[in-house]
């Protein structure tokens, strides 16, 4: 099996002193000393301490704020309740809408537009998904480049004027898009496995939409859904960096007063778990990709940290995971393969995913089956539970080391109503885990006979597996098909 290189977090370490001793301490004449690798590893991790300050603003934004004065700069990204569950009837309406803000606002055009935080030093990003819509601005504090780029981020959120240009032009991209998935196998099994696992639910259709549903979107329609989603009510801001209190209210009344008025959209539905099965879709390959899955948990859910501890140990934690063990290291049957949960609103989905060799496809099918349902059955041993909790709290301080990913997690936690302690709190529960609890866990939400399959690939003879060996004879295979 592979060695782990060595983490981000203990480079940081070594870097800060843990694993060097500082010069000062030692006497003059001495060399500075280095640790082992060993010692270093052992030490325990520090945490960036955040003070996660909340309100809501006079329009009814929810905001999360954090100081953070080491750099002159800000971090501001707004979270809309304004993702693909939000479409009705338009599947790619919300994808649309989002890719048009930055299209044209009253007097400035696209270029225009990009021009004016590219001279400024700012940048601005947006992205929609299932749950959820994004826009984002990085920029210096500094009064003269802030107060600009502030300008031009309201408009762009608030004033969209979608052009009709940027319309066809963005439409016309994302029918090339449809065209060139018809060619990625990984694709269509991903289209196929929402489908089947959400059926009638607003998760099952594809973010982008159709080609028919893309062409038929009006600008009244964006529009109509741009007052609605991304009414001042239905946001989250986030606010990291070099501003006191005062000023990030200040920014955040700004944002949430430049916002159509309106109140927070509608919980969505619950999922409904659909009837099991297996779905093969024929994709002349010579590898078959297999997706293998259930509904998992909403983000809210109690279990969320016992679960990412047991998926960990099952296939999300890269090599030496259970899957990784039995499929690749043991067989030589998959260049990776990986499970999560992904949880959302409402129940998220869970999912096993690998390419294998067609020929040796079924076998493989039945393979991850077998080591989910020992899993299941056994639970983790003390041993990987360990590992895992150690690993878990060697990269936990990346989740929080810059400014634009505290913005992200404070957005994801107003979004998914959090609490402020959240961080925190998921690390000192996650390392108070017991065996028996992540087992308990596990089977709570999974159960190896209930899964939903899908299969992309050819329809060949069927080779026999390769017993478990410390040396495959057939290596992995190299660089996967997409």
């Amino acid at each position: 099996m592979s060695k782990r290189p060595v983490t981000p977090w203990l480079l940081a370490l070594l870097m800060a002193g843990h694993g060097v001793a500082h010069a000062e301490a030692a006497p003059a004449t001495s060399a500075p000393r280095l640790e082992t690798l060993a010692s270093a590893e052992a030490a325990t991790p520090t945490y960036r301490q955040l003070n996660v300050q909340r309100w809501v603003t006079r329009a009814g934004s929810r905001v999360l704020f954090v100081e953070a004065h080491e750099l002159p700069m800000f971090d501001l990204r707004v979270t809309f309740a304004a993702g693909s569950a939000r479409d009705g009837q338009h599947p790619g309406l919300a994808l649309m809408t989002n890719a048009m803000l930055n299209e044209g606002v009253p007097g400035k055009d696209v270029d225009a537009i990009a021009r004016g935080f590219e001279g400024l030093g700012a940048d601005f990003g947006n992205g929609s998904y299932r749950d959820m819509a994004v826009v984002s601005l990085r920029s210096l504090v500094d009064e003269a480049r802030r107060v600009p780029a502030m300008a031009l981020f309201t408009q762009v959120i608030g004033q969209p004027t979608f052009p009709a240009a940027s319309v066809t032009r963005i439409k016309n991209q994302l029918l090339a898009s449809f065209e060139y998935q018809k060619q990625s196998p990984g694709r269509l099994a991903s289209l196929a496995f929402m489908s089947k696992l959400y059926g009638p639910h607003p998760y099952a259709h594809d973010t982008q939409g159709t080609a028919a549903s893309v062409q038929a979107i009006t600008v009244a329609q964006m529009k109509a859904f741009h007052k609605q989603a991304y009414a001042a009510g239905n946001a989250v801001i986030a606010l990291v960096g070099d501003l006191d209190r005062a000023q990030a209210e200040a920014l955040a009344e700004q944002v949430s007063q430049a916002l159509p008025a309106g109140s927070a959209l509608p919980a969505l539905p619950a999922a409904v778990s659909q009837a099991p099965g297996a779905t093969h879709i024929e994709f002349p390959s010579k590898q078959t990709h297999l997706l293998i899955g259930q509904l998992g948990v909403e983000r809210k859910n109690p279990d969320h940290v016992a679960l990412t501890l047991g998926n960990q140990i099952l296939g999300g934690g890269g090599f030496g995971t259970r899957l990784m063990n039995e499929v690749r290291e043991k067989r030589g049957l998959a260049y990776g393969v990986s499970s999560g949960f992904s949880p959302m609103q409402v129940q998220g989905p869970f999912l096993i995913s690998l390419q294998t060799r067609a020929s040796v496809s079924e076998g493989t099918l039945e393979l991850v089956r077998r080591v989910l349902h020992d899993y299941l059955r056994d639970g983790p041993s003390e041993a990987e539970l360990a590992a895992a909790k150690k690993e878990l709290a060697g990269s936990f301080p990346l989740s929080n080391a810059s400014n634009e990913s505290i913005a992200g997690q404070l957005g994801s936690m107003g979004f998914y109503d959090l609490p402020a302690s959240y961080l925190e709190d998921f690390m000192a529960q996650s390392q108070k885990l017991t065996v028996e609890q992540v087992k308990s866990a596990m089977n709570r939400h999974l159960d190896a006979d209930k899964m939903t399959v899908v299969t992309v690939g050819p329809t060949v003879a069927q080779d026999a597996l390769p017993p478990p060996t410390d040396n495959p004879t057939e290596p992995a295979l190299g660089i996967p098909e997409h």
